[in-house]
């Protein structure tokens, strides 16, 4: 028989033995057959391959996660293709399995392996962004709209002390559009989180106050997105912002409640130092305040405009919050 009609025997027993949907699952070695006929010299054989694994569904992640993972980047190509294909498979189970193993890839495979992931994904998630908005909502995120800009808008999300969602509400981030910034406060980001984060590619900036990150895991982060602004706090909140930029530290707004209104601190006072550390613009004194949790005293040496006279200089005791 010549090397033709060998090939066409061979690809003709593949698709025959092909799952008919609605049918039973075939047996783990049939499919473990399937897996290494993606690595096959032959075109028709690695198709024939691909189309049963996509109809085996979610019995065949398990293998096809193995072989993705085993250091041959043609196959594990093939494999990405065919978790692409099962995305839009009719059985919501694969396809969500799928889904699921792509979001592992992006996020812990190793690079090129990763960016094919995130690629799929990044495809995929055109046309779901108005789902994951409502998904995102309903767990409690909070969306601004940031003025158009040519022509694009740009997307801010915060996730307060409303945000009641878990890692796979998270996961639905890289299917908004126009994401710019991200802002966390007092939601716990774990090294699995952070990997989801890592996924926001367009973002620009990524506060995370109070969240408790891991160094390691803000570590890859910080490498994943090295064009953002990443700003990380702890958990202690003083409660003050500020107009000036750069120059003394002035306060221009003390948020009622707060830590520093109840310390006492008002509009127009200007901190020189903290626990005796000199404070030369409001961006130390962010700086400064970040590294303490909530329930941290700090001493705050104010100078306060005096009416007739020179600015008073005191010191006062603050508590304070957590965000």
């Amino acid at each position: 028989m010549n090397s033709v009609g060998s090939v066409w025997i061979a690809t003709a027993a593949l698709v025959w033995a092909a799952v008919a949907p609605g049918a039973e699952q075939p047996p783990e070695a049939q499919i473990a057959g399937w897996v290494v006929q993606l690595g096959a010299a032959q075109f028709a054989q690695r198709e024939a391959a691909a189309t049963s694994l996509v109809d085996a569904g979610k019995a065949a992640i398990g293998p096809l996660e193995r072989a993705i993972r085993a250091g041959d980047l043609e196959v594990a190509a093939r494999g990405i293709e065919i978790l692409r294909d099962m995305l839009t498979a009719s059985d919501p189970d694969a396809a969500a399995a799928a889904e699921q193993l792509l979001e592992s890839l992006a996020e812990q495979g190793e690079p090129p392996l990763s960016r094919l992931a995130a690629g799929v994904l990044e495809f995929h998630v055109i046309g779901m962004a108005e789902q994951a908005r409502e998904a995102l909502e309903k767990a409690g995120a909070v969306f601004r709209e940031r003025p158009s800009i040519a022509g694009q808008r740009g997307l801010d999300v915060e996730l307060g002390p409303a945000w009641r969602g878990g890692i796979t509400d998270l996961r639905k981030l890289p299917r908004l559009h126009g994401l710019v910034s991200v802002s966390v406060h007092g939601v716990p980001i774990d090294a699995e989180a952070a990997a989801v984060l890592g996924r926001l590619r367009g973002v620009q900036r990524i506060d995370l106050y109070g969240s408790g990150i891991p160094e390691a895991a803000m570590a890859k982060l910080a490498a994943a997105l090295p064009d953002a602004v990443i700003d990380v706090r702890k958990g202690g909140r003083l409660g003050v912002s500020s107009l000036a930029f750069g120059g003394p530290c002035e306060i221009t707004h003390v948020q009622p409640g707060s830590a520093a209104a109840k310390a006492g601190v008002e509009v127009g006072d200007v901190v020189i130092a903290v626990d005796g550390e000199p404070i030369a613009s409001f961006e130390a004194l962010t700086q400064r305040v970040a590294r303490h949790d909530a329930g941290d005293v700090l001493t705050l040496s104010i100078a306060r405009p005096a009416a007739g006279g020179g600015p008073e200089q005191f010191d006062c005791s603050v508590t304070l919050d957590a965000w």
